[in-house]
């Protein structure tokens, strides 16, 4: 009597298993990016060509692959590609990083901040928040400044250059830097600290533009490379470890990394 809710419940997860072998050849072809034979994928999806062969017969039929008709190898099919870009239309980018920057929140004990570019510049949609709370100046709705920021050189740097001209003038007007306590920097300047970020992947400010404060920010980039969220660190500079071989730097560019994997982002 105790045996049958056990064996109810690995009932309801069997599978097919016909179905899961197919499925080795499809995401062999995904992980391979580009046509392959038949000896090669069947090789890489671990079985013989002549056990692949009926799988890649049937899958054609409905579209999920296709052969090129001169070389013989085969690809993804439209109907493949039509259930990726459903699925990437369906994705929720900041449903998706929540929980994931909750759970990066609590691993390394700072505050984490999500932000998305809004109509007046990188904005802080969602907090989540350390053990200890840090008095600055960021909370939800909060408009970062391009210029002085972490969160917002992400987001400069990845960004076209026309829109970047048109939020340092829009963030001038409306004295964003200054609500950071900066000036502003200069142009060449800027540009040189953007150039940085593009290198490292990440954006890092130490003890500017608030004193004794700490930050580091990713991007997270979608299925077509461009940017959609900023994951940012910030905590006290005596304990926020600011390297940009430290463990918090590390996590916040897995973390990143993760999300856009899970938009679609392939990088290069």
């Amino acid at each position: 009597m105790t045996d049958q809710p056990k064996n109810t419940a690995e009932k309801s997860r069997r599978g097919i298993q016909s179905i899961e072998i197919g499925g080795r050849l499809l995401t062999t072809l995904v992980e391979e990016g580009s046509p392959m034979s038949l000896g090669d994928l069947a090789k890489k999806a671990g079985m013989p060509s002549a056990k692949a062969h009926p799988y890649l017969v049937s899958f054609s039929s409905f579209g999920l692959i296709e052969q090129d008709l001169l070389t013989g190898r085969y690809e993804l099919g439209p109907f493949a590609l039509q259930l990726g870009l459903i699925s990437l239309q369906l994705l929720d980018p900041v449903r998706i990083a929540i929980p994931m920057i909750t759970q990066l929140a609590a691993e390394i004990d700072q505050t984490i901040g999500l932000s998305v570019l809004g109509n007046q510049g990188p904005t802080i949609i969602y907090i989540a928040e350390s053990s200890y709370p840090i008095h600055v100046n960021m909370r939800t709705g909060t408009v970062m400044s391009i210029q002085s920021t972490a969160t917002g050189r992400v987001f400069a740097a990845f960004l076209p250059p026309r829109q970047v001209e048109r939020m340092l003038s829009q963030e001038k007007r409306n004295g964003i830097a200054a609500a950071f306590g900066a000036q502003g920097v200069k142009a060449d300047t800027l540009e040189s600290l953007l150039a940085d970020v593009r290198k490292r992947g990440m954006a890092r400010v130490q003890g500017e533009p608030i004193p004794g404060i700490n930050a580091i920010c990713a991007p997270v980039f979608e299925h077509t490379g461009a940017i959609r969220l900023g994951i940012t660190a910030i905590g006290p500079a005596g304990s926020f470890d600011a390297n940009w071989s430290g463990v918090i730097a590390k996590k916040i560019n897995t973390c990143a990394k993760a999300i856009s994997l899970r938009l679609g982002f392939q990088d290069p």
